[in-house]
């Protein structure tokens, strides 16, 4: 199999899935290593294929995902609120694109999670206790931003109410709002 075939069974791997597919799948599927598949995600993102690196494996986000609507949230909470926070937010159908903190010293830090449904949030909570790691947001006081996806507005509506409701909703600063209309 050629690098450009390889490339493509990766892409209709990508396409066909409905989780995250680990690298260690992706290189027995081209018969490569896990390097060699890093190296191919990286050849075709510079394609514009919109491919994000999960705790669980690669996720494709192109055309279907380009067409649901997508809102930034600023929240706050503690670390014991995570999973409260996140089962709030996928058991009203939305997902959790990515968590994105503005550090006073390192600036914007962000990372994809692709969290969309309550397995996945236990799945990165485990990710959390196992590792010997801490939530992005412990580094700014709790504050930090979701993108969220979900399938209307309307969705997008009812999920702000509810972490509103739930006190998590922090409001956006002049700067975070242009920020935040220009891509965060």
């Amino acid at each position: 199999m050629t690098g450009s075939e390889r490339r493509d069974a990766i892409l209709g791997a990508l396409r066909a899935a409905s989780k995250p597919l680990p690298g260690s799948a992706l290189a027995r599927l081209g018969g490569v290593s896990r390097q060699v598949v890093v190296q191919d995600i990286a050849l075709l993102r510079a394609d514009g294929h919109d491919i994000a690196a999960t705790n669980r494996g690669y996720v494709l986000r192109d055309a279907e995902d380009a067409t649901r609507p997508v809102r930034l949230f600023k929240v706050r909470h503690t670390a014991e609120q995570l999973e409260d926070e996140l089962t709030c937010i996928v058991d009203l159908g939305g997902e959790v694109l990515d968590v994105t903190v503005n550090h006073r010293v390192y600036g914007k830090i962000s990372a994809p999670l692709g969290v969309r449904s309550r397995r996945d949030v236990e799945q990165y909570l485990e990710g959390i206790r196992t590792g010997k790691s801490y939530p992005l947001m412990t580094v700014t006081s709790g504050y930090h931003f979701h993108r969220v996806a979900a399938d209307s507005p309307e969705v997008l509506d009812e999920i702000e109410a509810a972490l509103r409701a739930r006190g998590y909703l922090a409001p956006m600063l002049p700067y975070e709002q242009e920020a935040a209309s220009s891509g965060l």
